[in-house]
Parts: structure tokens; sequence; C-alpha cells
């Protein structure tokens, strides 16, 4: 799996209809309709997300995880 920033992340999880509800602190806030998940993106700047992490939150949103 390749390493994701968390503004790519972001940007993918709205590219599969997520939606941002409010940016805390730096942490973005998605929603979609239908699914009864809340993720939490944080966001520093080009930082790349840890691994298990970013496995966590690709689950939650249903998207593929390679290992």
């Amino acid at each position: 799996m390749t390493p994701l920033s968390g503004k790519e992340l972001a940007k993918l999880v709205e590219s599969e209809g997520w939606t941002l509800l409010r940016v805390n602190g730096s942490h973005y806030i998605y929603s979609k309709p239908g699914v009864n998940v809340r993720l939490s993106i944080p966001v520093h700047g080009s930082h790349k997300l840890k691994f298990g992490l970013q496995r966590h939150l690709m689950k939650l949103a249903g998207l593929q995880v390679d290992s």
C-alpha cells in the first residue's frame, strides 16, 4: 500500500461520495449517506499517515486495502 498524506486520503474519499461535514482543528470529518460511520482524517500538511491508521480509515470508508 502506498503511503498517503491526509490531504490525499481526503481527496480519495471525496471521490467515493463522502462529504465533508466540518473541520475540527486539523481533522476533517466526513460522512456518507446510507453509511453509519464518520471518518476523522488528520490533515497535517504533506505528512504521510502511519500505515495502521491509513489502513483503518480506508477499511471504514469501504476502499480497497492492499496489504
